[in-house]
């Protein structure tokens, strides 16, 4: 289970056009949001250790998944950009890709992102927070702050903002065993110093107030509940003040500005209802506006260019998500027109607004699109995205020109793509072309559930594999919260892949790759639709050629252990191995839990057990813990977090413990050439939900599979050593 906490269209801010081969590619009318991350490159021999995950998005707006990223936005001003030529873009660029044209791909290292604003680049240099002028030359840099100065363990930095006239610098600061966090505010002079800390600081942006006093608007969070927004000034008038709590606990609050500044917008959301007001960046000390109360069921998100509303909802019929307008001064949902809507099981991926242009990032049908919508005429022009691409990586900049973003792939590194608006075309980056393409394929596939729907797949493997049936198959599962399963790069699996593995990525219901109702056929009482739909994957895949039970095994984090722990208890026979990374398993007695931090929030997912009978009762048919009985299980590798609050230690204990005890049983009357399987729990230290770097986790997982499969680990160990750090 996991927490609402990132929202539609957060941005990231640094971004310099990757200009090189025009590819220009029309399509017919499709259209889907994510949070924009940057990667800044950097040539390390052998290193390819800080993969930033494509997170969350509208719909995983969502769900915060702890990830060592930066989240950060640009406020320069367009009138600040305008002022740079074009060619000083283009020079940074050519000096960059002429640095990567030289190098093979493996040894790039990808790290933490970067936030530019007006002449400086802020970023984190080892254990500080720090500027340099010189984007080309980050060796020469001013520290502002020493993360160590907050005596914690291993800190990072999470999230940047800078005031809009670069008086201050706020930083959040975590650790990775920890989902706790402390944001800090620098004074930036000639000896820069910390003006203020406040702890547990979920979001948190800057305005200007009339007088020019920067004011920072910030959401405190208790107990992973995020109910109360404060204000605060710094200087010789220094304050620091509540200015709203929500008072339902299955709401939690947002702040989000607008890519041009003017409103900083408080998002109050549910997992099915939103409600937004707006508050003026000009006069942040103003009453807030609110644009529409909430109503249940409805959701909405807004960005703003001159002086209109583009609200992104899914008001009215079919309950998809489609773009309004209306004018900022009569926000509310009377007045909302209908701009754009969107095709069937298409999802809305993130959303970004241009001078001229609204480009919609868009999954249809499990294949990327990107809408450009001409503001001044209405014209819509699609774009389907090369086939092996599976998710964006939004690089949000200032420049009206161009909208530059990347492509990904579990497999394949990102690769950065721009429109240029007046061109009306796709630039695709030249240079050295990674060689995962001609050594592997990416297929889309559809597996028919028990009830006749269509369950796609995207499935990975070597180009020259020879008799698939006889390699070792990795499938990979959610199905929850109407998030996408996750498809960023990761090292480790490109590295099952150039070693036989077929990976295969289950996009079930409960999801969100087909839209909102593909999530709501997955949710509460239609949870084992999710369970129908990884059964009928797995079966196809066999059926199809792509290995067999023998060499099966299966994987998920966090709720996609609901799903992974029916079916072992289901259909134990169609796997092998399993490994599970702080998994949700068992439903029933933590959702009727109401002290747990998240059980009043997650009601809207898998329903209240403790007042709904029908509820209780679903929830026994395909919960984990509750279904386990003696008879033989695949073997299972489980990595729990000592100190998860999120999905508590003491449920997936008692899972383990009934789990073995089933096991024991069943072993009793199968005789002496029985081979019992291997259930291991693994507990770390520490109170982080999923660390997905941990490479003491990845490699424990890969020997486990390697070990209960029978293959030979020794290659894959030692290509792991070259993306891993060690």
């Amino acid at each position: 289970m996991q927490q609402k906490s990132k929202l539609f269209l957060q941005a990231l801010k640094y971004s310099i056009p990757h200009l090189g081969k025009c590819m220009q590619k029309e399509h017919l009318n499709h259209c889907n949001f994510a949070d924009r991350y940057y990667h800044r490159i950097k040539l390390k021999k052998y290193h390819l250790t800080k993969c930033l995950q494509n997170k969350p998005s509208i719909s995983e707006l969502a769900r915060n998944i702890p990830s060592r990223n930066f989240s950060c936005k640009n406020f320069l001003s367009s009138k600040q950009e305008n002022e740079k030529p074009l060619s000083e873009n283009m020079d940074a660029f050519e000096k960059v890709r002429a640095k990567l044209e030289t190098q093979p791909q493996e040894e790039y290292e990808i790290i933490n992102a970067e936030i530019k604003h007006g002449g400086f680049v802020y970023y984190q240099e080892g254990c500080c927070l720090v500027r340099s002028k010189d984007e080309e030359d980050n060796d020469n840099y001013e520290v502002l702050f020493n993360l160590e100065e907050l005596k914690l363990e291993q800190p990072f930095i999470d999230c940047i903002r800078v005031a809009p006239d670069e008086k201050y610098v706020a930083a959040k600061i975590r650790t990775e065993d920890s989902e706790a966090s402390t944001c800090i505010v620098v004074k930036l002079s000639d000896q820069p110093v910390m003006e203020a800390s406040f702890p547990n600081v979920s979001s948190f942006e800057w305005v200007k107030d009339e007088e020019d006093e920067d004011v920072l608007f910030y959401t405190f969070q208790r107990n992973l509940r995020c109910h109360d927004v404060y204000r605060a000034t710094f200087g010789d008038n220094k304050r620091n003040e509540r200015f709203y709590t929500e008072k339902d606990p299955s709401f939690f609050v947002f702040l989000y500005l607008t890519k041009d500044s003017r409103f900083l917008t408080m998002n109050i959301m549910s997992k099915t209802t939103s409600e937004v007001w707006l508050i003026d960046g000009l006069s942040p000390w103003d009453p807030p506006v609110l644009i529409q109360k909430r109503i249940h069921g409805v959701l909405y998100y807004v960005e703003h260019r001159d002086d209109e509303l583009y609200i992104l909802t899914n008001v009215g019929e079919p309950t998809e998500f489609k773009l309004m307008r209306t004018a900022a001064d009569t926000p509310a949902i009377m007045n909302w027109d209908l701009f754009f809507t969107m095709k069937r099981n298409t999802k809305v991926v993130d959303l970004d607004m241009f001078k001229d242009h609204c480009v919609l990032f868009l999954k249809h049908s499990n294949l990327l699109y990107v809408n450009v919508i001409g503001l001044a005429d209405d014209s819509v022009r699609s774009l389907k995205l090369p086939p092996w691409a599976c998710g964006f990586i939004i690089d949000t900049n200032s420049d009206p020109k161009n909208c530059p973003f990347q492509l990904c792939s579990p497999i394949r590194p990102p690769k950065y793509y721009t429109y240029k608006f007046a061109e009306g075309k796709l630039f695709e980056e030249t240079g050295h072309e990674d060689p995962i393409t001609k050594t592997s394929r990416v297929l889309r596939m559809e597996a028919k559930s028990k009830d006749g729907k269509l369950v796609p797949m995207t499935v990975f493997h070597k180009t020259d594999s020879e008799d698939l049936q006889r390699k070792p198959l990795l499938v990979q599962v959610y199905g929850a919260y109407g998030m996408d399963l996750k498809m960023n790069f990761r090292p480790e699996k490109r590295v099952l892949v150039d070693d036989g593995w077929i990976l295969a990525y289950c996009h079930v219901r409960g999801g969100g790759e087909l839209g909102l109702q593909w999530h709501a056929d997955g949710r509460l009482t239609k949870k084992l639709n999710g369970l129908a739909d990884l059964e009928a994957c797995i079966k196809t895949l066999h059926d199809q050629g792509f290995s067999q039970p023998s060499l099966t095994a299966l994987t998920a984090f966090s709720a996609g252990g609901v799903l992974v722990g029916a079916l072992c208890n289901s259909s134990p026979e169609l796997l092998r191995a399993v490994t599970l990374e702080a998994p949700f398993l068992d439903v029933l007695n933590t959702m009727m839990d109401t002290t747990l931090p998240l059980t009043l929030e997650e009601l809207e997912e898998w329903g209240n057990p403790s007042s709904d009978e029908n509820h209780k009762n679903y929830i026994k048919r395909y919960c984990p813990c509750q279904n386990i009985k003696p008879q033989h299980y695949p073997s299972i590798h489980i990595t729990a977090y000592e100190n998860d609050e999120r999905v508590p230690l003491k449920g997936i204990v008692n899972y383990t413990e009934k789990l073995k005890e089933a096991i024991a049983e069943h072993a009793k009357d199968s005789g002496e050439g029985y081979q019992v399987p291997n259930i291991i729990l693994d507990i770390q230290p520490g109170g982080n939900h999923v660390i997905e770097d941990s490479h003491k986790k990845i490699t424990a997982q890969i020997k486990f599979l390697y070990e209960e499969l029978g293959l030979d680990s020794t290659s894959v160990f030692d290509n792991l050593k070259k993306y891993l750090k060690f």
